[in-house]
């Protein structure tokens, strides 16, 4: 998944989600709790992967990953105008009221408050990228 969209997020907390992103996503895919403050959103089989490598963990390495991912998860449901209910206890946690910014993050898709979006990406230095490209070796 790539690319960033803005939407806004009505009184009953639905939002739409993203076209381009719909397919990748699926009718029905899981929010929980992402990193760096934003809501995490993973396709079923993504979500299915995830599941299985924190179950094969060791409980003593698995327990905070499980309580954190686990614990917050929802299941949603595009309805037919395309918008997901986001969880009110995954909007507190995201601080998000009304303005979103929905990435693509590679397998799965992030949910942002655009006032923390905005914040998060505009600390990303050409030197922290540069860092990390060398790591995956470019």
């Amino acid at each position: 998944m790539k690319g960033a969209y803005e939407h806004t997020v009505d009184a009953k907390g639905r939002m739409f989600v993203p076209a381009r992103l719909r397919d990748a996503l699926g009718d029905r895919f899981t929010v929980t709790k992402g990193l760096d403050g934003c809501i995490a959103a993973y396709p079923a089989a993504e979500w299915d992967a995830l599941e299985a490598k924190i179950r094969a963990l060791p409980m003593s390495k698995a327990r905070d990953l499980q309580r954190f991912f686990f614990a917050a998860a929802a299941d949603v449901e595009l309805d037919s105008q395309g918008r997901i209910l986001l969880p009110a206890g995954l909007r507190r946690y995201a601080g998000i009221e009304r303005e979103v910014v929905v990435i693509g993050a590679a397998a799965h898709a992030e949910i942002w408050d655009a006032a923390r979006w905005e914040a998060y990406s505009g600390a990303i230095t050409d030197d922290r990228i540069a860092a990390a490209m060398e790591d995956i070796g470019f």
